[in-house]
């Protein structure tokens, strides 16, 4: 039977521009458990279910920690979501997935690639984490969507480590994509546009809509065998809107990991 571990990964030392994100996992759950949502997802699927485990919020002291606690929760379940925290966390939990899931495709939803080889003299900073996985052959496929800032080295890294990039610019042409191996879903909120969540440190314009993504993790047709949500930024939100919608998503992600 699918056993799914929540983790909360209290981090944001690896933040570029602002701190803040650290704060998110409990502000998250606030939000779920609050008295103007329900615990069902759009398919139909409870998450107030035997199957799914919160094993609460950890305050991560040094980076692979994060690699460490995921281990553990792998022992215990097949399945984990991550609450960030900022997107440096999903270089350490891919790296304890690989044990597991040695062919593994990732589909990445956000406004940047953070394929930089490294950043301000950081090869771990969350302006970095795709070009670490990629380089240790910890997917077999990465594909992003609702890029929107891609500088030319950003580019060549793509290039190099085989990236299937869908830009923003190309919105007409954006499509659920297939996969063959077993998914992990990295979902970082300023992939959606900012109208949507404001709540984040990079405001970048000219995003997905709430339901363009959530209609593309319903539309997946393999199993999704991990997923987190990052860098919601509490400090930098109006009214809880993307605490509600990181919630939502929250919801909808458990409910596509529990349907497979």
């Amino acid at each position: 039977m699918t056993k799914i571990n929540i983790q909360g990964l209290v981090w944001d030392a690896k933040s570029s521009f602002q701190r803040g994100p650290a704060k998110a996992p409990a502000l998250i759950r606030k939000a779920l458990y609050s008295d103007s949502m329900n615990l069902f997802s759009e398919n139909g699927i409870s998450i107030e279910s035997e199957v799914i485990t919160d094993k609460g919020d950890f305050e991560i002291k040094e980076y692979f920690d994060i690699e460490k606690i995921t281990r553990d929760h792998l022992k215990t379940g097949n399945k984990i979501l991550s609450l960030g925290g900022d997107h440096s966390v999903t270089f350490p939990v891919i790296k304890a997935y690989y044990d597991h899931y040695p062919k593994l495709d990732i589909l990445h939803i956000d406004a940047h690639a953070d394929l930089y080889h490294e950043f301000e003299g950081d090869p771990y900073s969350h302006a970095c984490p795709f070009a670490r996985i990629m380089e240790n052959g910890f997917a077999v496929r990465l594909v992003q969507v609702g890029i929107r800032t891609l500088n030319p080295h950003q580019a060549a890294q793509a290039k190099k480590y085989k990236v299937d990039i869908q830009e923003m610019r190309h919105l007409h042409a954006l499509s659920v994509p297939e996969f063959k191996n077993p998914l992990y879903i990295s979902l970082d909120m300023d992939g959606f546009d900012p109208a949507y969540a404001p709540g984040v440190s990079h405001n970048e314009p000219g995003g997905l809509s709430s339901r363009q993504v959530i209609n593309m993790i319903q539309n997946i047709n393999t199993e999704v065998v991990g997923a987190d949500i990052v860098e919601y930024n509490p400090d930098r939100d109006i009214q809880d809107m993307t605490a509600y919608l990181a919630a939502k998503m929250m919801k909808e992600l458990l409910g596509k990991m529990i349907e497979r």
